[in-house]
């Protein structure tokens, strides 16, 4: 079983959010859950700094270097092809995100992932005092067609908001970095009716992919079911970022001791989610919210 972890947080009516955080313009016909810790990682520096321990470490970091097939050496061993050599391992652990059943795939191992072009928006607020991380929460919100998220001013000078999952599906080849105007439309009118104070000038819109399972949770597991006990792969599911610095323990004890001390058997390759026919996908975190409500608002 999982370990659960138990959060505290406070539940206030949109009245009580707007009297904590006026810059939300909410009534009682919303229904907010605040918890205080809460953090923001850089993590374009967060990611420099890891490999820059990686290489300090011994580790070789090589760029723009597909991985075109994997083999089975004589020893036993495991060949990785690549377009700048040819490695040889006792065992490879595949994090290929969006590219992942591209590797697998020379294992006979496909996963049923779906890959969506996501987007984010920055706008130059005028506010900027009222948007600052001392000043506003990181916070996301439930409607029935769409869970916006959003940030205060980290790292430039505009807001950031979002609309989670959903984008259109794409395969790591064909996604594009057009931006939908129909998304950046609907994040623009979720802050003007409840965030006002956030809007100004658009900064610029980006664009990125998340490779998901059908119940959004990771895969942890080895090739095992295809007779690749050495091959390990993890599929972030679009939010392991946050727990980037745990897994890579994880990935490190599975490939350096074949076992690991965490139980991470939820996330195993053989679970329903990815083997039972006709499992119904699941990547919208309020896909179950009550559409009969007049506003359907949970913050």
């Amino acid at each position: 079983m999982a370990e659960l972890v138990s959060t505290t947080f406070e539940r206030l009516s949109g009245s009580q959010l707007h009297r904590r955080f006026p810059q939300f313009k909410t009534d009682d016909s919303y229904v907010a859950f605040y918890q205080k810790d809460t953090a923001i990682i850089n993590a374009s520096l967060a990611n420099a700094v890891c490999i820059q321990l990686a290489r300090s470490y011994g580790a070789n970091i090589l760029d723009k270097c597909p991985v075109r097939n994997i083999q089975r050496a004589a020893n036993g061993n495991i060949l990785v092809h690549t377009t700048k050599d040819i490695f040889q391992c006792k065992r490879l652990v595949v994090t290929a995100g969006a590219w992942i059943n591209h590797v697998l795939g020379n294992i006979g191992m496909h996963l049923p992932i779906q890959v969506t072009q996501e987007q984010v928006t920055y706008y130059a607020t005028p506010n900027v005092k009222d948007f600052t991380i001392q000043s506003f929460p990181c916070w996301c919100y439930h409607s029935p067609e769409y869970d916006f998220y959003g940030l205060p001013i980290f790292g430039n000078s505009g807001i950031k908001i979002g609309i989670d999952a959903g984008g259109p599906v794409v395969t790591a080849d064909n996604r594009t970095y057009t931006s939908d105007p129909v998304r950046e439309e609907a994040c623009l009118d979720h802050l003007e009716s409840t965030i006002p104070k956030a809007v100004g000038p658009k900064l610029y819109t980006k664009t990125c992919l998340y490779t998901m399972p059908p119940d959004r949770n990771f895969i942890i597991d080895t090739c095992a079911t295809k007779d690749w006990n050495d091959v390990i792969v993890c599929c972030g599911a679009g939010h392991v970022y946050k727990f980037a610095s745990l897994v890579g323990i994880i990935l490190s004890q599975l490939a350096i001791d074949d076992s690991t001390q965490y139980d991470i058997s939820p996330f195993n390759i053989d679970r329903q989610a990815l083997t039972k026919p006709g499992w119904k996908p699941k990547l919208r975190m309020g896909a179950e919210t009550d559409s009969s409500n007049k506003n359907n608002s949970k913050l």
